[in-house]
């Protein structure tokens, strides 16, 4: 049950996509139809030059995949074999259909018809077991249908249920002016925790700003990371309260990799600093001070959190960067100042957060930082065993000589939501205690 007047979502298919049968058995049942429909179709001899042919293009169609995610720095050596199994299956067998389309029977052509869209659906589940963006069925039908989150209510119904002793917290779209940032951005969404219903209403809420990865939407956090369960469940235990937290969006698509940056790709961090936050505290009552403010990211949004907190510290209290990079990163050194910052290279250092530091001095505390990745750290001439345990020892030994309180941690996973999510179950009581 969740608040009264809010959609509560108790799914029909809660199925995983991450773990268990359902996964494997699709993906044998797309080779299978793919086989039977593109197997030998001639005695003539043809088949020994296309079926080469294919493996060949289906292999130019991985590597140039490969290349392409290598210089968007999403580490494509992570990727798991199927991805490349389905990619490259998905390339040959469409070479195969069109080249034997006129000489195979009917059922091929109609079995035809169905394997493909089967293999292509096995690369978005590849893909999805890479990524952990969806962990289950009804989340993919969810996200995919634009479904509402779980609890979620309109605006003006909050009023109905003020002072209720709501059991979980209620999410709400909110619509922010961009009147200063132009940064054209899908809808963003509050979570409000049970004690914000409270009479009286508890003073001093912590408000928390919530980034996700790069393809990425504002509902990210609570479909794929799980963060309205985790923060439920601390209500739960400490009398309904919470952090509001702000489900921003830091892209405005899923194809436009901005690292929060101010740039060509958008204005993202004066849209956070300079619409947000006012929104959320004019709409919302959040505290205006710095210590009762937060931001938590993962991926891209590890790099965001690091970078607005160190930017603004007049604004923010506490940050965890979980499985950030170094600096704001759209590719290469030359192709991240071209994207994000026109060439300007003097701009990159307004928020490579290394700099920022060293730049600002001392912080006297006044800042609290999680730093947290996938991987394992040594105190050797490699350092760490990922990218991004390397960037995130790397900002906590810089963090902590300019006087911001640091936590550093290094935890077996990968570079997926699910590790995003169980981090966050780590971060949030740390995170309530900096912000007090």
């Amino acid at each position: 049950m969740g608040a009264p007047g809010t959609v509560s979502t108790a799914p029909p298919l809660d199925i995983s996509l991450l773990h268990g049968w359902f996964s494997p058995a699709f993906e044998a049942l797309a080779v299978f139809a793919l086989v039977v429909a593109l197997g030998r179709r001639s005695d003539d001899g043809r088949h020994w030059f296309w079926i080469p042919m294919a493996v060949s293009v289906g292999g130019a169609v991985c590597a140039g995949a490969w290349f392409w995610l290598d210089t968007q720095g999403w580490m494509p050596e992570t990727a798991p074999v199927t991805f490349w199994f389905f990619a490259g299956a998905l390339a040959a067998g469409l070479l195969l259909a069109v080249v034997g389309w006129r000489s195979a029977r009917w059922w091929r052509r109609t079995l035809t018809v169905v394997a493909l869209p089967l293999v292509a659906i096995g690369v978005a589940l590849a893909a999805d077991q890479w990524s952990g963006y969806y962990t289950s069925v009804d989340r993919a039908w969810d996200g995919l249908t634009a479904g509402p989150l779980p609890h979620q209510t309109s605006p003006a119904k909050l009023v109905a249920f003020q002072g209720t002793n709501t059991p979980t917290g209620v999410i709400v779209p909110i619509a922010v002016p961009a009147n200063r940032s132009h940064f054209r951005h899908r809808t963003e969404y509050v979570y409000l925790p049970p004690a914000w219903f409270h009479t009286p209403r508890p003073t001093a809420l912590p408000a928390v700003i919530m980034i996700g990865g790069v393809v990425t939407t504002p509902e990210d956090w609570v479909r794929s990371g799980n963060a309205a369960a985790t923060a439920d469940r601390y209500a739960s235990a400490h009398g309904g309260v919470a952090p509001i937290m702000v489900l921003i969006d830091p892209t405005g698509s899923l194809t436009n990799d901005t690292e929060c940056v101010d740039g060509p790709r958008g204005n993202v961090d004066t849209h956070v600093v300079d619409e947000v936050r006012p929104y959320v505290i004019s709409h919302f009552g959040a505290s205006p001070f710095a210590r009762h403010w937060g931001v938590v990211g993962w991926s891209m949004g590890g790099t965001c959190a690091v970078d607005l907190a160190v930017r603004h510290p007049d604004m923010f209290g506490a940050f965890a960067d979980i499985s950030g990079d170094l600096v704001p990163n759209a590719g290469d050194h030359a192709g991240s100042v071209r994207a994000l910052f026109g060439g300007n290279s003097a701009a990159l250092d307004r928020f490579d957060p290394t700099t920022v530091m060293v730049r600002h001095g001392n912080y006297d505390g006044r800042l609290n930082g999680w730093f947290q990745s996938e991987g394992r750290w040594a105190d050797s001439p490699r350092g760490g065993s990922t990218p991004q345990i390397r960037a995130a020892h790397s900002l906590s030994t810089t963090a902590a000589r300019v006087g911001i309180r640091t936590v550093f941690r290094g935890t077996p996973g990968g570079h997926s939501w699910a590790y995003g999510a169980n981090a966050f179950v780590d971060v949030l009581p740390w995170l309530m205690s900096a912000l007090r």
